[in-house]
């Protein structure tokens, strides 16, 4: 269920007014000169900096997690540093390691890291289990940064991590939250004027307008005062949006949607009728209406909205299907919350034979509804019952300039405007976007991405982080930009339990375009691409004839780290993006982590 958005399309044509009231801020040297003078009167005074860092092992708190570490080494034997560099600790794995010991610290006072064996390093650490890319503290400071500069191994050089830009984007980025590894994204603009700023060099808050950046290698973390907020008034406004008949005219009129739903509803007599059917988000009714034309002995209608939980109650009166004192028919519509319907209606748990929901937002996981379709499921669904649909896939492929403003910019009545189209590239690797892309637009095959069992998933395997690796198209004889990503979804409603009449909704770039359209991630440099059997026009694979994945030496395909988790700002997610470039011969270049949220 996708809600009715304003598109982050609107986001990056405002976002280059915002930049401009930024960059007041900086010296001419493009540094923090003005706030670190600022940041150094403030020192002098009694109050001083707050001391946000707290050490691993004891209370003892810091103004900055160098002096934090300065203080492990002597203190508690601990050389983080030295240990990332030993242990040969990326980002993630560090990351994990400071929750890891922050847990261990909590349950025994006096752990210590020579408690950990040596010997058990060698076998496998601790820490690698996925939980700990969850913060162990909600306002760890530490979290934030503790990274410095990171070299990418291998012979190509590659593009650093300025320290300086990722302590800025990380500020930018302020609200978001842990995504499992790294994370992905999709479509929708939160202003923000309560992120904190990591920065202890400037205490500004975060800029209007959610700027995410690419530059960082470091993965979202919340900021622990933005988790506090009133999680009831952003589901009340989330709930509010579908108020707006033109919402439900719009995911209504698509056809692709709708039919998908009502074939599987209507065209599987032996799953439908006589059964008990639980539809979650009805909105106007309409799956509740298949269900019950499909002979259900009751359909549960829960709609959280109230003022649409009355059009679906109206509705179902009108079309004569209504259940109540004065009504006969078998659908009853529980203007309430999935997790508080027993407070509505009665219903005895795992009473259901079949749970429909229209769950699936922007990159399928934005809106994070699908976390009470699962509740649902586990409550109210009998064993052995149907949930609709039951598998949803994520795809990606590589897009090329044609999916891109560049075309239109470049000739404009003959006139060369091509510097807009550069500057809104340069400001869409910062945010998602949602729209439309022609499948003659890709410049890659699609990959696998993630599945999901519907049946027998589990709620936190919502967030992920999956690889994929994207091939150049067969067809092509020389090489293409590949400019990013574009995400997609298809959801089944399979022959487990739609035995006569299975069916699949996609949101593909090769079948007609669904309102979900499809998520496009931008990347900060474009990616040229080309089958191993082209030709380098640096004559073979040698690094002084060219970067990977510049036109000299295109790369033969593209490995994908993606990582999608729901952010700390309620029902938005986070997604985080590394793409590495791996030429005919196996040589490889990194680009640094891209991070977006919806």
């Amino acid at each position: 269920m996708a809600a009715e958005t304003k598109m982050v399309k609107d986001c990056v044509l405002n976002h280059s007014d915002n930049d401009e009231e930024e960059e007041e801020n900086f010296s001419d040297d493009g540094d923090w000169g003005d706030w670190e003078e600022a940041a150094d009167k403030d020192d002098d005074d009694d109050g001083g900096f707050e001391s946000d860092f707290v050490c691993l092992f004891c209370d003892s708190r810091f103004v900055s997690c160098d002096l934090l570490f300065q203080h492990c080494l002597p203190s508690h034997g601990f050389d983080f540093h030295g240990v990332r560099k030993e242990l040969k600790l990326d980002f993630y794995a560090s990351f994990k390691l400071i929750n890891y010991i922050r847990s261990q610290v909590a349950e025994n006072k006096c752990w210590s890291w020579e408690a950990l064996q040596k010997c058990q390093l060698e076998v496998n650490f601790p820490w690698d289990d996925e939980k700990y890319l969850k913060p162990f503290w909600q306002e760890d400071s530490l979290l934030y940064s503790f990274a410095d500069e990171e070299e990418v191994e291998g012979e190509e050089e590659e593009e650093g991590l300025d320290r300086d830009d990722l302590i800025e984007d990380l500020r930018k980025l302020g609200d978001l939250s842990i995504v499992d590894d790294e994370a992905i994204g999709e479509s929708s603009v939160s202003n923000n004027d309560k992120c904190k700023d990591v920065s202890l060099v400037s205490k500004q808050s975060s800029a209007d307008g959610l700027v995410v950046n690419g530059k960082g290698k470091e993965p979202r973390v919340c900021d622990g005062r933005l988790v506090g907020r009133n999680i009831r008034k952003v589901n009340e406004n989330y709930f509010g949006s579908y108020s707006s008949f033109g919402i439900h005219r719009e995911m209504i009129s698509d056809k692709v949607r709708t039919e998908a739903y009502r074939d599987a509803l209507l065209k599987n007599p032996s799953l439908l009728s006589g059964s008990v059917v639980m539809d979650v988000g009805c909105g106007t009714g309409i799956l509740s209406l298949f269900a019950a034309q499909a002979g259900a002995s009751r359909v549960v209608a829960v709609e959280a909205s109230e003022k649409m939980a009355k059009v679906a109650t109206k509705i179902a009166k009108d079309n004569k299907v209504f259940n109540d004192n004065e009504h006969n028919g078998v659908l009853e519509v529980a203007n309430s919350m999935v997790e508080e319907l027993e407070k509505s209606i009665k219903i005895q748990p795992h009473s259901v034979d079949v749970l429909v929901s229209e769950w699936m937002g922007y990159c399928l996981l934005y809106e994070s509804m699908l976390t009470s379709v699962l509740y649902a499921r586990d409550r109210w669904l009998k064993p052995g019952g149907a949930i609709l649909p039951d598998t949803a896939t994520m795809f990606v492929a590589g897009f090329g300039k044609g999916a891109t403003s560049l075309p239109f910019w470049e000739d404009v009545y003959g006139f060369d405007m091509s510097s807009i189209g550069k500057e809104i590239l340069e400001d869409t690797a910062r945010v998602p976007i949602v729209d439309v892309v022609e499948e003659r637009h890709l410049v890659t095959l699609p990959a696998l991405l993630q599945t999901f069992d519907l049946a027998t998933m589990k709620p936190d395997e919502v967030d992920f982080t999956a690889t994929a690796t994207l091939e150049p198209t067969g067809s092509e004889t020389e090489a293409r930009l590949c400019h990013g990503v574009v995400l997609w979804f298809d959801t089944g409603f399979t022959d487990r339990f739609c035995k006569e009449n299975p069916t699949v909704l996609s949101t593909s770039p090769y079948t007609p375009p669904t309102h979900w359209a499809q998520t496009v991630l931008t990347f900060q440099e474009p990616i040229s691409v080309a089958p191993a059997s082209v030709p380098l026009l640096s004559g073979d694979d040698d690094r002084r004839g060219g970067a990977i994945g510049t036109k000299e030496c295109p790369a033969s395909s593209i490995h994908l780290r993606v990582s999608v988790a729901r952010a700390s700002e309620h029902r938005s997610i986070d997604v985080s993006l590394e793409a590495t470039g791996v030429s005919s011969k196996g040589q490889k270049r990194r680009w640094p982590v891209q991070i977006f949220n919806l």
